[in-house]
């Protein structure tokens, strides 16, 4: 493991100290620090003014009760969170996750990238995360209608289009914001459209909203790819996961000229020497449903490995896209041995951190979700635009400034990178770029 500067392994220490068991939180945190080094040892007065210590801390941390009622009469409970990190360049900007998996440390982890993803990208949003272990797999509509309007019923008096702004994340489609939305506006009396994002497209959303993540972590690896006068063309692509960032990253990989040969979910994965067939994987992951082994049963020359390792498929090009730490070491060496050039992260933190040695080491390319899967917040960001100005923008028009974001965002990371002397370092140029933004604009503040 990389060492700390001595002047950041204080607050590293403090930081594991203050938030016992938070895994997550940790690993993100250290991650972004590691990075830091070279920021510290510029004259500033960073360090000295503890404006590190402080983005470490969330702003405000918010632990809620959610009782519901499911639809045999039983009253059930789950935890709400909300973490409102920071919001020195604008007011907060996440998703909300449901599922079982989700504690405080989780949503401080998402939250503490999404301060550095949102900076990235330029636009006037701060860095919040939420949700709750409700896990509506299986549930009816009418369950989830019940739980998310308890869930908002709490959460209203803490957002609005100036102070917090939530969309959607894993187990939050437009379903669940279609109901988180129906009762903010039936609570508050105002149909405030910038409350939320990921809205349908009849009722202030915004094209592209759906595809943004996906389609952003293909325009990244596009960008890497043409650092050395290459393209998706003709290659061999994986992708883990099968919710709309796979879903949507296929797409885009499709449309570039590579071919996906294999997906996956929490049961296994299929390869398709052929390509994945997208419009059957839509009919079985988004209509149905149903687990990635009925579309093997379904595509003729489709094999379906149960359990096992996506990356173990051979690869020019990897994009995990499904859930944090699912790229482990032992991942990444057989990607390594498969030939894999690029990986480009279409999840928050998907690859843990010896994943990441390995794969840098090796010279492959990697892309840090914080860069690369900053399209969703990106086009959030656009629709809350297009909400303030009562407008409707084109699918192409809005698809044209997601990739315009993500070339930026490209770009800021290779030239920060070059400017701190670490050439070519994706994670550290991410990293720094993100965290100088946030830091002027804190220091312009004042201690706040």
């Amino acid at each position: 493991m990389p060492q700390l500067h001595e002047h950041l392994m204080p607050i590293f220490e403090e930081i594991v100290r203050r938030n016992a068991g938070e895994p997550e939180f940790h690993q993100a945190a250290r991650e972004v620090l590691e990075s830091l080094g070279p920021v510290v040892d510029r004259p500033g007065g960073l360090v000295d003014a503890d404006l590190i210590r402080r983005l470490c801390e969330p702003e405000r941390q918010i632990i809620f009760r959610v009782p519901w009622v499911d639809d045999a009469g039983r009253v059930q409970v789950n935890r709400g969170f909300r973490v409102e990190f920071n919001s020195a360049l604008g007011p907060y900007k996440g998703g909300l996750r449901f599922h079982p998996s989700v504690n405080v440390g989780i949503v401080k982890f998402l939250g503490f990238e999404q301060i550095f993803k949102n900076a990235l990208t330029g636009l006037p949003i701060g860095g919040g995360k939420g949700g709750s272990d409700f896990d509506p797999k299986g549930k009816s509509d009418g369950e989830v209608m019940r739980f998310c309007q308890s869930f908002m019923t709490e959460l209203y008096r803490h957002i609005g289009e100036y102070t917090d702004v939530p969309a959607g994340d894993i187990g939050v489609g437009g379903r669940e914001i279609g109901y988180l939305f129906g009762q903010y506006k039936r609570i508050t009396n105002r149909y405030e459209s910038g409350v939320l994002t990921g809205k349908g497209i009849g009722w202030g959303g915004s094209l592209v909203r759906t595809e943004s993540t996906g389609y952003g972590a293909v325009f990244f690896a596009n960008e890497m790819l043409r650092t050395t006068g290459d393209s998706f063309d003709g290659k061999r692509v994986v992708v883990s996961g099968s919710g709309n960032v796979a879903t949507y990253a296929i797409e885009k990989v499709h449309q570039l000229g590579g071919t996906v040969v294999a997906v996956s979910d929490s049961s296994g994965y299929v390869v398709d020497e052929k390509g994945i067939d997208l419009e059957l994987l839509k009919e079985v992951k988004q209509v149905r449903r149903a687990r990635i082994n009925e579309y093997a049963d379904e595509r003729g020359g489709a094999a379906y490995v149960a359990g096992g390792s996506i990356w173990d498929v051979q690869a020019d090009i990897a994009l995990p896209a499904a859930t944090q730490n699912e790229l482990d070491e032992d991942g990444a060496i057989a990607l390594i041995r498969g030939g894999v050039r690029v990986v480009s992260e279409g999840a928050n933190m998907p690859t843990t951190p010896a994943a990441i040695r390995s794969l840098r080491e090796a010279g492959v390319k990697f892309a840090p979700g914080k860069a690369a899967n900053a399209g969703g917040v990106a086009t959030s960001a656009l629709e809350m635009q297009q909400n303030a100005s009562r407008d409707s923008w084109s699918f192409e028009y809005t698809e044209e400034r997601l990739e315009g974001i993500m070339r930026s965002i490209h770009d800021r990371c290779l030239e920060t990178a070059d400017e701190y002397g670490v050439p070519g370092d994706y994670v550290a140029g991410a990293n720094i770029a993100g965290f100088m933004r946030v830091a002027d604009a804190m220091l312009a503040f004042g201690v706040i």
